[in-house]
């Protein structure tokens, strides 16, 4: 997701060969990060992300290279990974997002950050990610977001990036009568997983667009609001919509008070 803030790290670029190098204490924050979620991802994650993670067969030892998951995923839903610097714009994501590209910043969190960083690393992009990827439903949601976004007017993106925020990112899905994480956003944060499936705190709420199109989201805390879809067909009933239409509604009625004001308050 493009996020517009200042960053203290550096894109890493690929060789002619399209690989990128990084060093041994690079691939070890990898390997204590998968070693992190090795477990909440199987006690707390949906049944889809596992089934992608199992697809993609990520190595636990050492950052893979975009170039090889790009293959996985070409054989798949026909994406692709594209290494990107630390921070785009709306425009480059959405442009990346229509052409079956996804980016991923190529840099890895500092130990100081293994909890949370707020720039996406390569870690959140490869381990979140990917896996949904291999998903069709998800796939396909995420190329047609792009295709909207494509052709959306610059004061509609950040509301368009709320409808990706609260499914892709952190969205729930209902298995077996219970919300259950599928979002990447949840799968690769150490901190906010537990916290989604199982923590009294958060709201949970069914998908509603214009509730959702006017929820005001923050990076740096966990989120005070999870929304549930269904199922993963619900996915494709959204993208079908007119969802600039669905925008400029939300537009005229104007943002709801985020979440945590209110628990503040009370």
């Amino acid at each position: 997701m493009p996020r517009y803030t200042s960053t203290k790290y550096s894109a890493k670029v690929p060789d002619s060969q399209g690989l990128i190098s990084y060093d041994d204490e690079e691939h070890n924050i990898w390997k204590d990060l998968f070693a992190e979620q090795k477990h909440p991802v199987e006690q707390h994650m949906s049944q889809i992300y596992k089934l992608g993670l199992d697809i993609v067969n990520l190595p636990e030892n050492h950052i893979p290279q975009c170039k090889h998951i790009s293959n996985i995923l070409l054989e798949t839903t026909g994406w692709v990974v594209e290494p990107v610097p630390a921070l785009i714009g709306f425009k480059q994501f959405f442009n990346m997002l229509a052409n079956r590209k996804f980016p991923a910043a190529s840099f890895i969190r500092t130990r100081a950050d293994f909890g949370y960083v707020k720039e996406p690393d390569i870690f959140h992009e490869i381990f979140g990610h990917t896996p949904l990827l291999t998903i069709q439903q998800i796939a396909d949601f995420s190329q047609k977001i792009g295709l909207i976004g494509q052709n959306a007017q610059s004061k509609d993106h950040s509301w368009l990036a709320r409808l990706y925020w609260f499914t892709v990112e952190f969205g729930l899905i209902k298995e077996n009568n219970a919300c259950i994480p599928y979002g990447s956003g949840l799968a690769s944060s150490p901190t906010e997983l537990e916290y989604a499936a199982t923590s009294n705190i958060p709201y949970r709420a069914p998908f509603d667009m214009q509730t959702v199109l006017r929820t005001p989201y923050r990076i740096d805390i966990k989120q005070p609001l999870y929304f549930v879809l269904e199922s993963l067909d619900q996915l494709a009933e959204i993208s079908s919509s007119d969802l600039i239409n669905e925008i400029h509604k939300a537009q005229k009625l104007g943002l709801n008070k985020p979440l945590h004001a209110i628990a503040k308050a009370s």
